[in-house]
């Protein structure tokens, strides 16, 4: 495909995604969410490496990590392909119809959303799996110029070139 086709993929597939993302805006229609909820939302057609949503739809799975209200959370996007590494969690959890559903979560991919956007939710994260999954993202997401201190300690970090 030449670059001027997939230019035109990409014009039609960002038109059909603001089409939705405007109906979804003005929706009234919003869903009760707590944390460790596994929602499928519309994400859209995003920029560069930003995950994106699939179908008609723009349809993903994200696990909500922070809910701040009724109106908006913080979720961290699912995939179904199976990655072992530091910027991946995988787990499984039973979804609605009881199927026992593999997933990671991509650790990388961390982003606040307002409710309109969830379309319905799917199942539920188990509490252990949750709480390694926190703990994994808070060490991915850690700056490097952030060093542990014991409970009660001042921070003593310096970020270089401030």
């Amino acid at each position: 495909m030449n670059s001027i086709n997939i230019k035109k993929v990409f014009k039609e597939l960002f038109d059909s995604w603001n089409i939705l993302k405007q109906i979804k805006h003005f929706s009234k229609k919003t869903i009760g969410i707590k944390e460790r909820d596994i929602v499928f939302i519309h994400m859209g057609q995003n920029v560069g490496y930003e995950q994106d949503g699939k179908g008609d739809e723009f349809l993903r799975p994200v696990v909500i990590t922070k809910a701040f209200n009724k109106d908006m959370f913080l979720g961290i996007a699912l995939t179904t392909k199976i990655k072992e590494d530091k910027f991946h969690f995988k787990f499984s959890f039973t979804n609605k119809n009881d199927t026992l559903i593999n997933n990671c979560a991509i650790l990388s991919q961390v982003k606040f959303y307002d409710t309109k956007r969830i379309k319905y939710k799917t199942g539920m994260m188990d509490k252990n799996d949750f709480l390694n999954m926190y703990e994994k993202f808070l060490e991915v997401t850690k700056p490097k110029c952030v060093t542990p201190t014991k409970v009660g300690e001042p921070r003593r970090d310096s970020i270089e070139g401030l």
